[in-house]
């Protein structure tokens, strides 16, 4: 799906490289040693520019084979964003580019489609003649961008979750290569939409929640030597969430901020009165907006266990718990019904059918502090469960690991001590993560990336399940076949949602 004149700008340079023994050629049009002419680099386009679109965004920069050359967001500029730690975003920018003293006026966490031209040509004017740069565009809608960048091959989507499957759609219709943060999309049948839409186009795309993991591939060598029998239940747990959690709906109406397109950054979702409590990085706690933690963090750690496990067929049932708050009305105690926002605290069942190489099993989710009490083999180690890790529970025993499945054990230890197989990793073996580098081999070498959209597709719809048995309140059962809810006619409302006019899917 590459563009025509950038294939014609390529042939051109080898047939350069050819007649090179008969003409001096320039260094721009040939290129030398790690240096790669301008003409046959990947254009991207960075669209979402806040705190995570920016801390990412240095990677594409500092790639030889990439040019950014626009980048989006409904927000110009401002400095009042949430972030992990009060500089880390803008020292982390300053080191990609070298300069102490970018960004010396801000006060506060910043972010915003200037701030992220300003990262932009600030990096390649480091090596332009004369140290100036004025090639990135700025635009605030998406669809705008790509109406007006005609010389643009992929895109990389850091926008609120909503937002992701309007976006890829459109970019990859045009025949845009996609990468994305996760997810995919925060609703089953937008997801399906955007997978179907990536492999009727053909385009490349990735999401980059992924990851490999020769943990599990460890784990799952354990499993086949049959250490702790037949394979009955994962399970999964995070602290998260890390962002301010809310039960209900703003009520007051405070005013849209300066520079800040509120009808842009609501796309699809119905109108509804500017807040400060849904953008930035507080959206994910919305339904409308986000995913909730599960959504968050539980891409990181199951997208390469279900690769590498090959679990590919989807739930067929999902039970949830969230935390049940109260508030005082007039003297009297009452509860709150939360129907937008994720709880603090969450505790989901996931029932899957037998894979290709695995029995029927279930999946647990547990975060806000919860989690799975310790079972007797790490009892037996005068031990307590972790604060985040995996569980795989088995007829004859149990493994442990880390979030993501790292250092992984048989327990209690005098198994792991007994297990006469292969026991660890050697450090060539360790984690494969390099997210942005395999997406953008995936282009140049016309290959699929293993973080394709199809490889996510059973991950997209069961961390959206997972969402709409929160919501539903009971246990739903699930037609993946038909995408269908089939004992809650209501429930199936949360397959999709009610679309602004003009962004229906």
């Amino acid at each position: 799906m590459e563009p025509k004149s950038k294939i014609k700008r390529r042939a051109f340079i080898n047939l350069a490289a050819t007649a090179a023994t008969f003409s001096i050629v320039p260094r721009h049009v040939l290129g030398g040693t790690g240096y790669v002419p301008p003409s046959d680099k990947i254009t991207i386009a960075n669209i979402g520019c806040g705190t995570q679109g920016l801390r990412e965004m240095g990677k594409l920069l500092t790639h030889p084979n990439v040019q950014v050359v626009a980048v989006c967001d409904p927000n110009q500029f401002s400095m009042d964003y949430l972030d992990w730690s009060p500089a880390g975003l803008l020292n982390g920018m300053r080191n990609v580019l070298g300069d102490k003293s970018f960004g010396a006026d801000v006060k506060g966490i910043p972010g915003g489609r200037d701030m992220g031209k300003a990262y932009v040509e600030k990096y390649y004017s480091k090596n332009n003649t004369g140290g100036q740069y004025k090639g990135c565009s700025s635009y605030v809608d998406f669809r705008e961008l790509l109406a007006q960048e005609k010389d643009l091959d992929a895109i990389k989507i850091m926008t609120p979750d909503h937002l992701h499957a309007p976006i890829a759609i459109a970019a990859m219709k045009k025949g845009k290569h996609v990468i994305t943060h996760k997810p995919i999309a925060n609703r089953i049948k937008e997801g399906k939409l955007t997978i179907e839409t990536a492999q009727k186009t053909g385009v490349k795309t990735h999401l980059l929640a992924w990851s490999r993991r020769p943990e599990y591939e460890l784990i799952k060598q354990w499993i086949d030597d049959g250490v702790i029998g037949t394979l009955t239940e994962i399970h999964n747990w995070s602290f998260r969430p890390v962002w301010p959690q809310w039960t209900s709906t703003p009520t007051d109406k405070p005013p849209i901020p300066e520079g800040f397109n509120w009808d842009m950054w609501l796309g699809p979702v119905p109108d509804r009165p500017y807040h400060p409590n849904y953008t930035h990085n507080v959206f994910r706690g919305w339904y409308d907006f986000g995913g909730g933690s599960v959504a968050d963090m539980g891409h990181y750690s199951l997208f390469p266990l279900f690769n590498i496990f090959g679990i590919d067929k989807a739930p067929t049932s999902a039970k949830a718990f969230g935390t049940l708050t109260r508030t005082s009305i007039d003297g009297v105690c009452r509860p709150v019904i939360n129907d937008v926002a994720f709880p603090y605290s969450s505790m989901i069942q996931l029932k899957y059918p037998a894979q290709t190489s695995l029995p029927a099993f279930d999946l647990y989710w547990y975060d806000g502090g919860m989690k799975p009490f310790a079972p007797v083999e790490l009892e037996a180690d005068n031990r307590d469960t972790p604060n985040e890790g995996i569980l795989f529970v088995g007829t004859e025993g149990k493994i442990l690991g880390g979030f993501r499945g790292e250092s992984p054990e048989i327990i209690p230890n005098k198994k792991m001590k007994a297990y006469t197989g292969k026991k660890v990793l050697q450090e060539k073996e360790k984690e494969i993560d390099r997210k942005t580098e395999i997406w953008i081999d995936s282009i140049l070498n016309d290959k699929p990336s293993p973080g394709s959209f199809s490889n996510a597709a059973t991950l997209t719809e069961s961390i959206n399940l997972a969402a709409i048995a929160l919501r539903a309140g009971k246990k739903i059962h699930y037609d993946s076949a038909n995408t269908k809810i089939t004992n809650d006619e209501a429930a199936n409302a949360f397959l999709t949602r009610e679309y602004r006019k003009g962004w229906e899917m």
